[in-house]
């Protein structure tokens, strides 16, 4: 797909602004496995958490596909992936469901915050035997006059540590599967709400992750966030969102690596000759460069049909299993090609790869994208 002047614009924006306003030392901060809050703060002033965010809400009221090629100049411009998986994870798992599933009331309560980073938005939705069988939940929600009592422990909650504001489902009767499930807007300070141990990861280190603990926490019914057994309906949505969206800053680190091997190639020298004139190792970039342009296609057909307001729940998982897939290739292939000084810390090749191994697990395993997938050929 080929970008429009004003994509392209808004794309090249991307980059400057992460060039110069995210520029700190991402391996000290995966090191210590810190979140960056002035980098957030630069994000929002910057417009990124309120882009798909209608005005009157707070947002910009950008389409899906130009705010793919702001999120992929992003990646491009910022080392930062901690981070940007954090703005995903608060924007697809977050705003999104309450801007499509949420009252009037809800909204402007919510949204503005959302989108200037007042607040931090998290998703609670998996728990610690369940896994990607997502609605075998066992977190309780029982309805008492006008409020619920949410019960039950969430696990690999993303922004869980510094969220405001968290979007949680829970059953109303374990019975009834499925169709128990309901989703709740739960305040971070609510009576009840803890934020347990600090989840430790191979990748994505600076997006900070932890559990979630509802321990009779009260939810005034007003915070229902759509109506009662309706909760399957807003997870799916905000994952079909999510699954199409959140490696769109993929691409751009892939377009990075890419530049930063050819560049390599053509500069080490080796034998008296360049490295890249080595067939082994240009086709290696070759290969990289095939996976970047058949990645592109797949998310930004994505954005196309969300802006007609068409489903895109079989390309979302087609673009999430394959992006992933290539992701992965693709840094073991910029490793390879730096060799030893791909290997090392300091020349961020290596996180670029542990980064990217989440890929295949986050927003649905590439098993579930398969079973997706499978469904929608009616296999």
């Amino acid at each position: 797909m080929e970008l429009s002047d004003e994509q392209v614009r808004l794309q090249n924006s991307a980059i400057a602004f992460a060039q110069q306003a995210l520029t700190h030392d991402v391996v000290a901060a995966d090191a210590a496995e810190s979140f960056n809050a002035d980098a957030w703060r630069r994000c929002a002033e910057f417009g990124v958490l309120g882009m798909p965010i209608p005005q009157e809400y707070g947002g910009l009221g950008l389409g899906l596909a130009s705010l793919l090629a702001v999120m992929e100049g992003l990646g491009y411009g910022c080392r930062d992936q901690g981070l940007l998986f954090s703005l995903n994870a608060h924007l697809w798992t977050n705003s999104i469901p309450i801007l499509l599933y949420g009252t009037e009331a809800q909204k402007r309560q919510y949204l503005p915050g959302l989108c200037d980073g007042s607040r931090i938005g998290a998703n609670a939705a998996t728990e610690p035997g369940a896994g990607s069988d997502i609605f075998s939940m066992r977190t309780r929600a029982k309805r008492s006059g006008d409020c619920y009592a949410l019960t039950g422990t969430k696990m690999f909650v993303t922004n869980a540590p510094v969220a405001d504001v968290i979007v949680a489902y829970a059953t109303i009767d374990p019975a009834l599967g499925a169709m128990g499930v309901t989703a709740f807007i739960v305040e971070r300070d609510a009576p009840g709400v803890s934020i347990g141990r600090k989840l430790h990861k191979m990748g994505l280190r600076t997006s900070p992750m932890a559990e979630v603990i509802f321990d009779d926490c009260r939810v005034p019914a007003t915070q229902r966030l759509g109506r009662e057994g309706r909760g399957v309906e807003v997870f799916e949505c905000s994952m079909e969102w999510e699954r199409g969206c959140i490696l769109a800053s993929c691409l751009g680190v892939m377009r990075r690596q890419l530049e930063e091997c050819i560049r390599h190639a053509r500069d080490r020298k080796q034998f008296g000759r360049p490295i890249g004139k080595n067939q082994s190792v240009a086709n290696r970039i070759v290969d990289m460069r095939v996976r970047l342009e058949t990645c592109r296609s797949l998310v930004y057909r994505i954005g196309v049909l969300k802006d007609r307001s068409q489903p895109a729940v079989l390309e979302a998982a087609m673009a999430k299993l394959h992006v992933s897939n290539c992701f992965v290739q693709s840094s073991l292939d910029a490793i390879q090609i730096f060799g030893g000084y791909g290997y090392m810390t300091e020349q961020q090749v290596e996180r670029d790869l542990r980064d990217a191994v989440g890929s295949g697990l986050y927003s649905g395993t590439s098993e579930i994208q398969r079973n997706i997938i499978a469904k929608a050929l009616g296999l």
